[in-house]
């Protein structure tokens, strides 16, 4: 059973998904997304989702956005690494991406609602628990890798690190 972040044998976890997060940041405002279905709907979130076979994190972190928000950003770097063990046994090893820009407007589809969200001001009370460890990281320009122990949508535990 797991509850905290050093019952996981992360030296030898394999993860079941690997999933990307997107976030623009520009102007003193985040791109965040009100999650309409699928894993995570409700809670506020960075377009992203499943990798598919042969992509790399980058190309689904991009592709992701596009599908998600009608947009595709622009002067994309890695931000970070996350990963997640539920102690239903599944496990998420999240690649996590920032941009400067995008083309396109921000348009809401059957997946996502855009919202902007001020830098000094973001809704953690309407994201995953998670989110408030790691967003200075990557805010401030830090890499970073967390390892979080969640049980459904709710926090046990867990660790960041800059890299």
């Amino acid at each position: 059973m797991y509850e905290k972040v050093d019952d996981v044998d992360w030296e030898n976890w394999k993860p079941q998904v690997r999933a990307t997060l997107m976030f623009v940041i520009q102007d003193g405002k985040i791109l965040l997304i009100h999650k309409k279905r699928g894993f995570g709907k409700g809670k506020v979130n960075g377009p992203g989702g499943k990798l598919e076979p042969g992509e790399t994190p980058m190309e689904c972190a991009i592709r992701e956005t596009q599908e998600e928000l009608c947009i595709t950003p622009t002067g994309v770097k890695e931000a970070g690494l996350l990963h997640f063990q539920f102690i239903d046994g599944s496990s998420i090893h999240g690649f996590v991406f920032t941009a400067t820009g995008y083309e396109g407007e921000p348009a809401e589809t059957e997946e996502a609602i855009p919202l902007w969200a001020d830098l000094d001001n973001l809704p953690f009370d309407q994201m995953w628990e998670d989110d408030s460890t790691w967003f200075p990281y990557m805010l401030s320009g830090q890499s970073f890798s967390g390892r979080y122990v969640f049980d459904s949508d709710h926090m046990l535990d867990g660790v960041i690190d800059p890299t």
